[in-house]
């Protein structure tokens, strides 16, 4: 049975740092595509970041570009993603995801087979 776990959530203030990370179990990883997804009070979810290829091919939403980093474990069935200067507008749960890597869209919601149950993450200002 695959599952993914998020951990690392919190609280924290704005201008500060979290990182969140996602352990993946049930089956081998290393060729999926994994991402982060978020969803804030009252939208809809949206793309963060995703990587497929062990991590060698990368995007990011721009509204996270050049603050948040996306990156796998040794093993690549752990997943990280390291968030620097955090806004309210971060505020959400944030999801792990994975997908067979296939396709245009293999970095959107639509592209994804697994999903966690995300983990919170609220900026104070």
């Amino acid at each position: 049975q695959v599952q993914l776990v998020e951990s690392g959530g919190g609280l924290v203030q704005a201008g500060g740092s979290l990182r969140l990370s996602c352990a993946a179990s049930g089956r081998t990883f290393r060729n999926y595509a994994m991402g982060w997804f978020r969803q804030a009070p009252g939208k809809e979810r949206e793309f963060v970041a995703a990587n497929r290829w062990s991590g060698g091919e990368t995007y990011y939403a721009d509204s996270v570009k050049g603050r948040f980093t996306i990156s796998r474990g040794n093993a690549r069935n752990t997943l990280y993603l390291q968030m620097n200067s955090l806004n309210s507008e971060d505020t959400a749960v944030y999801y792990c995801a994975a997908g067979s890597g296939y396709g245009t869209s293999w970095h959107l919601d639509g592209g994804m087979d697994y999903w966690g149950k995300g983990t919170l993450v609220t900026v104070s200002s």
